[in-house]
């Protein structure tokens, strides 16, 4: 069995998030391993709501168009509330991790549930920071996790996106973080 791969790019805004969400759909890669997080919303702006609609979740908000639609092409959604970090959206595969995570399956040191769900699907913990100060800075972070030759194809894809950080995406397995 081949080992999982994940890659991950940070981005300022939800647009560019979603452009990167929607590119590694047109790509052909599989969309069960991929996932998104981000805080996605500022309480004092205007009313937020979340709601479960038949067989997905619901935003209701500023950006709910983007909520709705990038959480249409991914399996699994969550809100959560981090100590330390404040609310999450999630969409994708990740959310299984974090709810594992929530359940005490996958306590690791003393790495929140973002971070255990996180390093459970293969992201070291020295990346995890990078993920939680992104969510912090109301950055969103789109995360692609497969094989070595899926995870290559997603940080091409993701390549060509406009990213916070100059050289994301990044590779990383449970060892080693290499710059694609």
């Amino acid at each position: 069995m081949s080992k999982k791969k994940c890659v991950a790019a940070f981005y300022r805004t939800h647009i560019d998030a979603e452009k990167a969400v929607k590119d590694l759909q047109n790509s052909g890669l599989n969309m069960k391993q991929c996932s998104i997080l981000g805080r996605g919303f500022h309480t004092e702006e205007e009313v937020v709501g979340f709601y479960n609609a038949g067989d997905r979740m619901t935003y209701w908000g500023k950006q709910g168009a983007f909520w709705g639609g990038v959480l249409g092409l991914l399996v699994g959604s969550g809100f959560f509330w981090i100590p330390g970090i404040g609310t999450v959206m999630v969409g994708g595969a990740l959310v299984s991790s974090i709810a594992g995570a929530l359940e005490g399956a996958a306590v690791v040191g003393s790495l929140n549930v973002i971070g255990a769900g996180l390093y459970s699907i293969g992201i070291p913990t020295d990346s995890i920071l990078e993920c939680e100060l992104a969510i912090k800075a109301n950055k969103f972070v789109v995360i692609f996790h497969g094989t070595a030759e899926e995870a290559a194809k997603a940080g091409a894809v993701l390549d060509l996106t406009p990213k916070v950080v100059p050289g994301a995406p990044t590779e990383v397995n449970s060892a080693t973080k290499v710059a694609s």
